[in-house]
């Protein structure tokens, strides 16, 4: 889409945008890392049957938003998956809690698909033509018709959510964001991939899902010691890399 029209309602749905923050999140991680989650059965099933949930709870620092972020690339340049397969994603933030309410993020799932069609729905431009001229914004129930609408589309979408626990829960904005995600699911047969720290009240949410909890693997962390070693000028660190990459890897166990 790149007439003007198609700009301005795109902007109009919401002016959040999550590729930035996707492109410098990619530019941390060390290369070949988090390659354990995307060759994990879990992962696998995930990507492969229509409808599943994959869950990953961790500690803070496990690495969860870096991993989530090479799900995202890793979907994003499948050869394979051409204009019939839809993806979106979210990245919660606490400091966000302002404009990361629920009529937003979805609002930003639908941004998201729209700009992946090869035109633009014609249930957005009814809904930007309902509420533009008057000055008014969608409802909630407006914008997940409208999703629900543009998510059938596609053959395949699929949704990513990182940082469940930094969503805010104020007015139930979390509960009731959930519950549209698997509304979706259930209409439309998305494939939702959710972190969040281990949080009884989120875990339970996803009761029946696949879980798979995120650790800091040892190969990762292996990886990331020889890339910061190699970078050192220090004579030691290059005398005794294995003895320290094998240590340190030892004392992180999972953290």
């Amino acid at each position: 889409m790149d007439r003007d029209e198609d700009l301005e309602i795109l902007k109009w749905l919401t002016p959040m945008d999550y590729s930035t923050q996707q492109s410098d999140i990619l530019k941390r991680r060390q290369a070949g890392t988090g390659q354990w989650l995307l060759d994990s059965a879990e992962y696998q099933t995930w990507l492969n049957t229509d409808k599943q949930t994959l869950f990953c709870p961790g500690i803070p620092g496990a690495g969860k938003t870096v991993l989530t972020s090479v799900i995202v690339d890793h979907l994003t340049t499948q050869s394979s998956y051409g204009l019939s397969i839809g993806m979106a994603y979210i990245y919660c933030n606490f400091q966000r809690k302002d404009e990361q309410k629920v009529d937003n993020l979805l609002a930003s799932l639908l941004k998201q698909l729209t700009q992946s069609c090869s035109s633009l729905p014609r249930s957005v431009k009814q809904l930007y033509d309902r509420h533009y001229a008057k000055r008014t914004r969608p409802s909630l129930d407006d914008i997940a018709q409208t999703l629900q609408s543009v998510t059938a589309m596609y053959s395949r979408v699929f949704i990513i959510v990182d940082a469940l626990d930094e969503c805010q829960v104020y007015n139930s904005c979390r509960a009731t964001f959930l519950s549209n995600l698997f509304h979706l699911q259930t209409k439309c047969g998305v494939n939702i991939f959710a972190t969040s720290r281990s949080i009884p009240e989120i875990t339970k949410k996803f009761n029946g899902s696949t879980i798979l909890e995120i650790v800091a693997h040892d190969e990762d962390v292996r990886s990331y010691l020889d890339s910061q070693i190699s970078q050192s000028e220090s004579k030691f660190l290059q005398t005794y890399r294995e003895s320290i990459k094998t240590k340190i890897t030892k004392v992180a166990n999972g953290m």
